[in-house]
């Protein structure tokens, strides 16, 4: 008869204590892990700390997390793991919080960041890293792609939101009728948020108009849908007589801060519809739209030359389940990898991918935009790896 065997154990394996907790922001409504993740964690060894009503704006209670294991704690207690999973990176009073040489993982917006809080993050002695910049073994950025997903699905249906006459729009159906003419959707950007945005307007019936420098983008934006569509690369003339007929805009350039100028000026807003909309989902990178201004959740639009402006930077927030549940997938894969190794500056050394997220090694800044932006010296992290 079979007879049970215990199996060997992988000594290479270690158990993590990982916090999770509440976000400080009042506009910030997901969550690094869900209660379904958190239960794969600790079926792994691992124990997770999560701060009470930490998921509570993902409609994530503490009874979820605690039947799957996870421990619900206090604020102070959380900060003490050795590895602090956040969406925003920490508050300065938060920093105040953690440990000495805890590993944390946050997005890292620039428009959050300073000197001070910078350096301050580096008398911790922590290792941080962004999740905006971890790259996956294709060599893509698989939580900006996610995230740059939802955004551009998010924002057809913002758009056909303050389309409407309650929200201050023209008061029309963005896909049209029978008999009746749909919305003109303008798209500036081919990259995943842009996808992501036509496929969500030519599922909803309107007529999109795709604007990018790029011709190969285009060309991969058309291969990608299987159809044929309106696309042009940025000419003024071309942008001006499409922007004067949109009823919508989605601004999804890419702002690396080289380009001179917006795309999409001051005068081209001025010569657009009364009650059009601009979603612009740039603006966390200086926006596309020279009008656009950062808003949050609670006050998310201003209103110039007649035209509705959208300016939220985490505009995932609006969907923050789905956001949690696309986060916690790729966070997941990233923590149990990190098991695998001994120490975590060996999990660095062989992991290029994670490696590339690192912009603060214990205590070191290794991030040279940072760096040269606010006159801090930084290291190359891969000559600090060959020290290990």
């Amino acid at each position: 008869m079979p007879r049970e065997e215990l199996l060997r154990t992988d000594e290479g394996r270690r158990s993590l204590l990982i916090g999770i907790p509440k976000e400080a922001s009042p506009h910030e409504n997901r969550i690094v892990l869900t209660p379904e993740t958190v239960g794969v964690l600790v079926r792994h060894g691992h124990h997770v700390l999560i701060e009470s009503l930490a998921g509570e704006e993902c409609n994530y209670s503490d009874l979820q997390y605690g039947e799957m294991g996870g421990y619900i704690v206090g604020r102070e207690e959380v900060y003490r793991s050795d590895v602090l999973l956040k969406i925003d990176p920490p508050t300065s009073e938060e920093i105040d919080l953690m440990k000495e040489r805890q590993l944390l993982f946050s997005f890292l917006p620039p428009f959050l960041l300073s000197g001070a809080y910078v350096r301050k993050l580096m008398d911790k002695h922590v290792t941080a890293v962004s999740f905006d910049t971890i790259r996956d073994r294709f060599g893509c950025y698989p939580l900006v792609r996610m995230m740059s997903e939802i955004a551009g699905s998010a924002s057809i249906q913002i758009a056909a939101e303050y389309l409407n006459k309650s929200t201050g729009g023209k008061g029309i159906l963005l896909g049209g009728i029978s008999g009746v003419n749909p919305a003109e959707v303008v798209i500036i950007g081919a990259g995943t948020a842009a996808e992501f945005a036509v496929r969500s307007a030519l599922g909803m019936g309107a007529f999109v108009r795709v604007f990018d420098n790029s011709v190969h983008r285009l060309q991969r934006l058309q291969n990608n849908l299987g159809q044929r569509l309106y696309t042009s690369v940025m000419h003024p003339q071309a942008m001006q007589r499409a922007l004067a007929s949109a009823d919508a805009l989605i601004g999804a350039a890419y702002m690396d801060g080289t380009q001179s100028g917006y795309p999409i000026t001051e005068e081209m807003v001025a010569t657009m519809k009364q009650g059009a909309v601009i979603v612009d989902l740039s603006i966390n990178q200086g926006g596309c739209c020279e009008t656009s201004e950062i808003r949050d959740l609670q006050h998310p639009v201003t209103v110039k030359y007649g035209v509705v402006h959208y300016g939220v930077p985490n505009i995932t927030s609006l969907v923050p389940r789905t956001a949690s549940m696309a986060i916690s997938n790729i966070v997941s894969g990233i923590i149990l990898d990190m098991e695998t190794h001994g120490s975590m500056s060996g999990w660095l050394k062989s992991n290029s991918g994670i490696r590339n997220g690192v912009y603060i090694f214990n205590g070191t800044l290794t991030e040279a935009n940072i760096g040269e932006l606010f006159g801090i010296p930084y290291q190359d992290i891969h000559l600090l790896m060959a020290a290990f």
